[in-house]
């Protein structure tokens, strides 16, 4: 999701939706709250967009660090592995 993108498609969709708003209604009022509605409902939309595609980014990090763990991957005769560290892993606990 390209923020720019989004925010350009948002402007077009609700010109579309206040362009046959008006239309129905024949009500400049009308269509301007039923505009600004719609803009919040998209604005939400995104947002929770986002929230999901974080959320899920998390779980695939900490999926990845912990199939990667020392404990899982060496053996038991290898006592110099190191722990794998990511970068930018979520939470507050980043040892």
């Amino acid at each position: 999701m390209f923020a720019p993108r989004v925010f350009i498609s948002m402007i077009g969709a609700l010109a579309v939706f206040a362009i046959v708003t008006f239309i129905l209604t024949g009500s400049a009022w009308t269509t301007a709250w039923q505009t600004l509605v719609c803009a919040v409902l998209i604005q939400a939309g995104y947002f929770i967009a986002v929230l999901f595609l974080v959320a899920k980014e998390g779980r695939d990090r900490r999926n990845t660090a912990q199939r990667q763990s020392p404990g899982s991957a060496a053996s038991s005769d290898d006592k110099d592995a190191k722990t794998i560290r990511v970068p930018n892993n979520p939470g507050h606990f980043n040892s």
